[in-house]
């Protein structure tokens, strides 16, 4: 059985916080931001640009170019962050009915950065396995920049934090786009070490812990975690692009295209080497930043527009999350056999 991509929409805010903006909120030069932080500029949220709002919007894009009713959706899977609308609630609904996708039944996943992924995995198998699941619709929104706090130094690697949304729609028996597979790896050691402190049950949002800005992201064991980081991420990276390209019956040495989440440009580079391939051959994200995990949806997007996917080309996401998660999608793009 196939699962093929119909199509898929972006959706970017109006709003943009440069380089050189990031640079003197955070007292580093600006060629560090811009060239080892690999940031020109990113995205950032109005005051409409809500999360499960921004994930409606790219989806209504992804059905107006698929050119369906979206009556024909059975499954609608939000792939959006938890920091949303409203906390203790389920976004996947509140995007059914927003989309009018009245047949169809919803939930919400999280995998922070590698929920596009990880979701991709999750609907292909259930539509493998239920005979009523025929069209799932994967849309959501992700504004995590809100809780940057720029004078932290412990959290550098996360300043790129953006905001836009993303959308998938997969048809089964669709034979165009086929969605192959997936691989996936997790790592508890590192679940822990980047947190918002205050907001959860272990420390309840008080007036205290918003005068010590407890309410935004931070490291807890900064060297500790780049330390155990640098062993095992960037080989990891590479695990689950080459274990998704064997599952799917390829190598390394077929990928025509990589789509890849933003990271400092050193890592981008590193991992484009170890896989044979040239920088045409992937995006660096550098005029948007790091939009979690619709990433590897606007890389897409980008490449399609730039010409650099063509028929029957072997494209791969790859993604990581904090947690920490790595993950990776072989899609095999145009006609399937």
């Amino acid at each position: 059985m196939q699962i093929g991509i119909l199509s898929t929409g972006t959706y970017l805010p109006k709003g943009v916080m440069t380089g050189k903006e990031i640079a003197e909120l955070a007292g580093l030069p600006v060629g560090i931001v811009e060239g080892k932080m690999g940031i020109k500029k990113k995205h950032i949220p109005g005051s409409d640009d809500h999360t499960c709002e921004m994930g409606r919007i790219a989806a209504q894009r992804a059905i107006e170019k698929a050119g369906i009713d979206p009556l024909e959706i059975d499954l609608v899977i939000y792939i959006g962050e938890e920091h949303k609308e409203y906390p203790l609630w389920t976004a996947g609904i509140k995007l059914q009915e927003a989309l009018g996708a009245y047949r169809a039944w919803a939930f919400d996943v999280a995998l922070r950065c590698s929920t596009t992924v990880m979701a991709l995995k999750v609907a292909k198998n259930m539509m493998i396995a239920d005979p009523n699941i025929q069209t799932v619709l994967l849309a959501g929104g992700y504004r995590n920049v809100d809780f940057i706090d720029y004078k932290n130094q412990r959290t550098r690697f996360m300043y790129n934090l953006g905001a836009g949304g993303g959308a998938i729609l997969l048809r089964k028996d669709y034979q165009k786009n086929l969605l192959l597979e997936t691989e996936l790896i997790t790592d508890g050691s590192f679940s822990e070490d980047v947190v918002v402190v205050a907001g959860g049950t272990k420390h309840p949002i008080t007036h205290e812990a918003l005068d010590r800005r407890l309410n935004t992201l931070d490291v807890l064991d900064p060297v500790g975690m780049k330390q155990r980081l640098e062993q095992k991420s960037m080989g990891n990276f590479l695990k689950v692009i080459r274990k998704s390209l064997r599952k799917s019956g390829f190598s390394e040495k077929e990928i025509s295209y990589l789509a890849m989440l933003h990271m400092k440009r050193s890592a981008h580079d590193y991992v484009l080497a170890q896989l044979g391939l040239v920088e045409e051959q992937s995006i660096y994200l550098e005029d948007f930043g790091h939009i979690g995990q619709m990433d590897q949806i606007l890389s897409l997007e980008l490449a399609l527009e730039k010409g650099k996917i063509k028929e029957g080309d072997v494209i791969v996401f790859v993604s990581a999350g904090i947690g920490y998660a790595w993950g990776a999608t072989t899609i095999k793009w145009g006609q399937g056999e």
